[in-house]
């Protein structure tokens, strides 16, 4: 059970370090899986970013909102984080608002799912190397085509 008054009962709920900005999925989320793009690794000081895929409609903030400060690359998603302790929150599709992914770092406890997949392993850093986990590698977006071999 959720302590916080607008968060429903069986909600995946998160937020950053600070408290101020808190969220809720309602819906299970959809997949999850690692970038190791060289956006990911700047924004995340790490080799790679976990993120989670909620299904649509069912991300929304429900607290600190005014708190939330957006980096938008000309190219992919609007990086979301907290203005006052600088968590890295999410990404948003300029063009699509539920097209999210929510860093799987932020989730108040088992977001229910694992990561599925690994993408932009062609950027991958150079000084931690992608362990042997079976997980599909594409060395772009997933998107872009096949896993490579």
């Amino acid at each position: 059970m959720s302590d916080h008054p607008l968060m429903h009962e069986s909600s995946i709920t998160g937020g950053c370090n600070c408290g101020a900005v808190r969220y809720e999925v309602t819906e299970p989320l959809v997949g999850a899986g690692y970038c190791h793009c060289t956006r990911c690794q700047r924004r995340s000081g790490a080799a790679a970013s976990a993120s989670a895929i909620p299904a649509p409609g069912s991300f929304r903030i429900v607290a600190g909102e005014d708190r939330l400060r957006a980096w938008t690359p000309q190219t992919g998603f609007a990086k979301w984080f907290c203005g006052d302790c600088g968590s890295s929150l999410f990404a948003r599709s300029p063009t699509d608002p539920d097209a999210v992914a929510i860093r799987m770092g932020t989730f108040d406890g088992d977001p229910g799912v694992r990561p599925g997949f690994r993408q932009f392993v062609a950027d991958a850093a150079p000084w931690e190397p992608i362990p042997d986990d079976g997980l599909p590698r594409y060395p772009a977006s997933r998107h872009a085509g096949p896993p490579a071999d």
